[in-house]
């Protein structure tokens, strides 16, 4: 046993010294793993579910290097991570947080900031769609500004852009649209849009990581975009998101992170090792005529959103994934489309936008009108058979409890979003889903049908 009075750095380089040691353990939690993904499915018994994590050996060993640096605040692995990132999306900078709702919270946030020459402020408007999550248009009134809500598609669940027109107002300042299940937002036509009128444009891309339009990934587009990390998603750090910067990158990513460091002003990385900091000149601001050290000084009233170094170690081996996690996604949720497709009279079947290439998120359905089923009917019978369902997250968020009576516009009228709430719900494609669960669950859709349709 490892000495106690040695201490945790000294440890794990006797560790590593030990190449046999560590050659054993990586071989050891490779081999544990394999087995995990060999166990077998059992129809009826093991659950399909509709997302989970997808992880091995390599993530458990870049969090444990992590952890055993003993350093667990942001550093170079979040660094690394928030590069890698912006390059995989296109964008220009990258700012990790601790969730993709964090990340949603800071975006709009930093757009309030009086840096900005245009910035957001209370009583503005937003233009945000009905049929989302909560934490999209959460922030939108945390910040005072008035959500005014357009219908979606179906099908796409997107918003038709050629709707924003009417949602539009002298006070109109901002655009903050989900790309729903992965499916890409029409995305020149927003931002002509907003171009034109000087808008400006955030993704909400939690559900897209991967997806493209006209060759361009989602993201890439808008003044900002969020991310999500969280196990359902795309890759995951267990929990954890982004926000992600185009345009004046520089600016608007130091409001950001400041905003997500309790709102100070000191830019310097969270392990900097100069003790006068990396402008120099630490001790050298002052309060009201007060010298005061720059990393207690706070130009923003922000937050902690920031997510830990392990997470950051975590999703840079999730990147690697990455690609091959957005295949898979594709494959399943083609072979459940064509499967499906002799449906289409019962079912509204999930579509995107041409010259678009969806990472989807999961297999959205929405039953048609006058079908001899209800949704409880077909959705009950794949849960007792264990398969996973999940309803489109708040549906029509304007009848959530939460929200009656909240200061907002309603442009147009918001029937689809009102089918979405009574008749829609999805299944899952992520990568867990292998041929044998996918084929069961065909199997089960098609012996409902039988009974139903």
């Amino acid at each position: 046993m490892l000495a106690r009075t040695r201490s945790m750095n000294e440890q794990l380089q006797v560790i590593r010294m030990d190449g046999e040691a560590e050659k054993n353990f990586h071989k050891y939690l490779e081999g544990f793993y394999r087995e995990e993904r060999s166990r077998k499915f059992v129809p009826g018994q093991t659950l399909v579910q509709y997302a989970g994590a997808i992880f091995d050996h390599n993530e458990i060993i870049a969090v444990l290097d992590s952890l055993l640096s003993g350093w667990f605040g942001l550093g170079k692995s979040a660094r690394e991570f928030e590069s890698r990132f912006s390059d995989y999306i296109g964008a220009t900078k990258t700012v990790l947080t601790n969730s993709g709702s964090s990340a949603s919270l800071l975006a709009v946030t930093a757009l309030t900031a009086k840096e900005l020459t245009n910035h957001l402020e209370k009583g503005d408007e937003v233009i945000t769609p009905a049929m989302t999550f909560p934490t999209t248009i959460n922030p939108v009134l945390q910040n005072g500004l008035k959500p005014v809500i357009l219908d979606v598609e179906l099908g796409t669940y997107n918003i038709n852009p050629d709707d924003l027109e009417n949602a539009l107002t002298d006070k109109t300042k901002l655009i903050f649209l989900p790309h729903a299940f992965g499916v890409p937002n029409e995305m020149d036509k927003v931002m002509k849009f907003a171009n034109d009128n000087g808008l400006y444009v955030v993704e909400d891309n939690c559900d897209a990581l991967g997806s493209t339009y006209k060759g361009r990934k989602t993201g890439s587009f808008g003044t900002l975009s969020t991310c999500s990390f969280y196990p359902a998603h795309h890759m995951t750090m267990g929990e954890g998101g982004a926000v992600s910067v185009n345009g004046d990158a520089e600016l608007l990513s130091g409001i950001v992170r400041s905003f997500r460091d309790w709102g100070r002003a000191c830019y310097c990385a969270h392990d900097e090792k100069k003790p006068n900091g990396a402008c120099g000149k630490r001790f050298d601001f002052k309060i009201d005529g007060i010298p005061y050290d720059h990393r207690y000084v706070y130009t923003h009233m922000g937050y902690n959103l920031k997510p830990l170094e392990l997470q950051a170690a975590m999703g840079l081996e999730q990147l690697k994934k990455l690609p091959e996690f957005v295949r898979k996604r594709r494959e399943n949720f083609d072979t459940l489309y064509k499967a499906l497709k002799g449906y289409e009279d019962y079912f509204i079947l999930p579509k995107a936008p041409d010259n678009s290439e969806p990472s989807w998120f999961c297999f959205p359905l929405t039953l048609r009108d006058g079908v001899t089923f209800q949704r409880r009917d077909i959705v009950s019978f794949l849960e007792q058979n264990k398969i996973q369902t999940r309803l489109f997250f708040a549906g029509n968020v304007t009848r959530q409890p939460a929200y009656k009576g909240v200061n907002c516009v309603i442009a147009g009228d918001l029937k689809n979003s009102d089918k979405i709430m009574k008749d829609s719900f999805f299944v899952g494609v992520y990568p867990g889903i292998d041929k044998e669960r996918m084929d069961y669950m065909i199997a089960k859709f098609d012996e409902f049908m039988k009974k139903f349709g």
